[in-house]
């Protein structure tokens, strides 16, 4: 096996631009947010316990964080067709970009190598970068709460900011 470490973006770092197809086909560009605090997340599998977890507890902040002025953008290698079904089943308020080769995941430094129950094996690591309206990276939410994400982002988001 072709061993990559896992070496995410750090804070103060600006978030690299991509561009890649939501869940209805539609190109997404990160630049298209300029201006905006963004919580870019990356997880390991559509419709698996825990990122079906994450994404819910997101959808269901999604109120709380677009009052705090935050977008929510998903991203993991499930192509588009899985990421519509997913989105749909749950509505999902928010993009998933299908990023099949992975050139974002990398991008960003969260595919490589990981061990789960013993395994080791190469895959997607749960990691949200919080992006100012500058496009700075503010925070790296390294093992986010699945459960408890959106107050996260947004306990951080204040701090952040001074508030």
């Amino acid at each position: 096996m072709d061993v990559q470490k896992i070496d995410r973006l750090d804070v103060g770092t600006e978030a690299p631009d991509f561009t890649g197809p939501t869940q209805y086909g539609t190109p997404l560009s990160l630049s298209d947010y300029r201006g905006q605090w963004v919580a870019l997340y990356f997880y390991p599998k559509d419709d698996s316990p825990g990122c079906t977890k994450q994404a819910c507890n997101l959808r269901d902040g999604s109120k709380d964080l677009a009052r705090a002025g935050v977008k929510v953008l998903g991203v993991s290698d499930d192509d588009e067709a899985s990421h519509r079904d997913f989105a749909d089943d749950y509505d999902l308020p928010f993009p998933l970009v299908a990023d099949t080769d992975r050139d974002v995941l990398s991008l960003y430094g969260v595919y490589g190598e990981r061990s789960m129950y013993g395994n080791t094996f190469m895959g997607t690591k749960r990691t949200t970068y919080l992006i100012d309206p500058d496009g700075v990276i503010r925070h790296v939410f390294k093992a986010p709460k699945t459960g408890n994400h959106t107050e996260e982002i947004l306990r951080k988001l204040k701090a952040v900011r001074g508030e």
